[in-house]
């Protein structure tokens, strides 16, 4: 599958970027999983549901479905995270994977970044960030574009996504 990365720090607007892109992508017709890396636990689950409980119980997985969705929940219970890849691998078939955060990862991605928040570019020492998105960003000799230009932003992404 072909797969694209947003990337930047905290309240710099990348969830809003990528939500952006899926809409603007998904328009042209074309299909898009999106992967989130969160920095900490979290619980998409709600205790004292049948699935909460089956996972408080040891289950290392869990599915709920239903007529409209499922999900899978998968309890590590000490394992290491998961690498991109094989996360991308569990994913059905699309035309482009969008994955949020990540910095670290190989795969191809842009920056989104405010100067108001005060961090420093991460593109600077990574050329996996092919472009930057931001309004105010200084010249660093790859094409920044500005956050409203999403049809711009999504054919970028398109031509610069790579198969993993």
């Amino acid at each position: 599958m072909k797969v694209f990365g947003v990337t930047g720090w905290k309240n710099a607007g990348k969830t809003t970027l990528m939500e952006r892109l899926v809409a603007e992508i998904a328009g042209r017709g074309l299909s898009v999983s999106t992967l989130k890396h969160a920095h900490h636990g979290f619980d998409m689950d709600q205790q004292g549901k049948d699935s909460f409980r089956h996972r408080e119980a040891g289950a290392r997985e869990v599915l709920v479905a239903s007529t409209a969705r499922f999900a899978i929940l998968h309890e590590l219970r000490g394992e290491e995270e998961p690498p991109l890849e094989a996360l991308i691998g569990r994913l059905a078939p699309v035309d482009l994977v969008l994955v949020e955060g990540w910095k670290r990862d190989r795969h191809p991605k842009l920056e989104v970044w405010r100067r108001v928040t005060g961090a420093a570019l991460i593109a600077t020492d990574d050329e996996t960030i092919r472009a930057v998105v931001s309004d105010d960003a200084p010249e660093i000799g790859r094409p920044v574009m500005p956050f409203g230009d999403i049809a711009r932003i999504a054919d970028f992404a398109l031509r610069e996504a790579a198969t993993l």
